[in-house]
């Protein structure tokens, strides 16, 4: 039997919780084989980001070339991608393959408030990386940030969602994560909508939260999985994993990737 295959385009999180690492946990937890291609290195833990080192647009274009021309992909994720040479790499690097299944997680900002794209940057994932997108997973401030609208509910994200959707995806994940009240999620696919709502948890280890989510949609996506049943297994997925997050370090520990196994 073939195993599923996904691929991380990101950055490294030395402390383990999200960026590349956060990934191939998912990855590994959905029974998925993860190979990934590193784009910046951070020193990071619980506490917050102190440093960051992008690597060579060359070196990345080879590390996606080495890992396409051999092992393949069923689904690409991308997640930090720091300053616009880097995006343009990775998307003429990408277009000889013509994948299908690439979902865009657009991380600007790491959870302790440190910035992660450069604002020049910006513009060039809206002109050359959203349209390659198969979805597009931006939570609130990312939205915000790519759209100019401000975000205070449901029907903003839903607004939000319907502009992204004309900037180039084929579809829309929008997440709601820091809006009060419940948990809301919405896709935005075939000019439909999907709104999936959970309870919230009294947790401060939510490091990570969005590269783990964005990680089970392209998880599910690589077992075959449509759009719709990805985001619903991606999104049962991260509740659990919330919920059971621990403790780890000083500041927002991780949530638990392997929350479906016993110690």
């Amino acid at each position: 039997m073939k195993r599923p295959r996904a691929l991380t385009i990101a950055g490294s999180d030395s402390g383990g919780g999200a960026g590349i690492q956060a990934d191939l946990k998912t990855f590994a937890a959905h029974g998925v084989y993860g190979s990934s291609v590193i784009t910046s290195i951070t020193a990071q833990n619980t506490i917050g980001v102190s440093g960051t080192q992008d690597i060579d647009p060359g070196i990345i274009s080879l590390q996606i070339e080495a890992v396409l021309t051999d092992i393949g992909a069923d689904s690409i994720k991308t997640g930090m991608l720091s300053n616009p040479d880097i995006v343009r790499t990775v998307v003429s690097t990408l277009k000889p393959f013509q994948i299908k299944k690439l979902v865009v997680d657009p991380v600007m900002i790491s959870k302790s408030g440190h910035s992660l794209l450069s604002p020049n940057a910006v513009k060039t994932v809206v002109d050359q990386l959203l349209p390659c997108a198969f979805v597009l997973t931006p939570n609130i401030p990312e939205a915000e940030a790519l759209t100019g609208l401000k975000i205070a509910d449901l029907e903003g994200m839903k607004t939000a969602a319907r502009l992204l959707a004309s900037m180039g995806p084929r579809s829309v994940i929008v997440k709601g994560g820091h809006l009060r009240g419940e948990a809301v999620d919405v896709l935005y696919w075939k000019k439909e909508f999907l709104v999936l709502r959970t309870g919230r948890f009294n947790t401060k280890n939510t490091h990570g939260t969005g590269c783990t989510f964005s990680a089970a949609i392209t998880s599910y996506l690589a077992r075959g999985s449509d759009l719709p049943s990805a985001f619903r297994g991606a999104k049962r997925y991260i509740t659990s994993a919330i919920k059971k997050s621990y403790s780890i370090g000083k500041g927002h520990g991780p949530v638990n990737h392997f929350h479906r196994f016993r110690a």
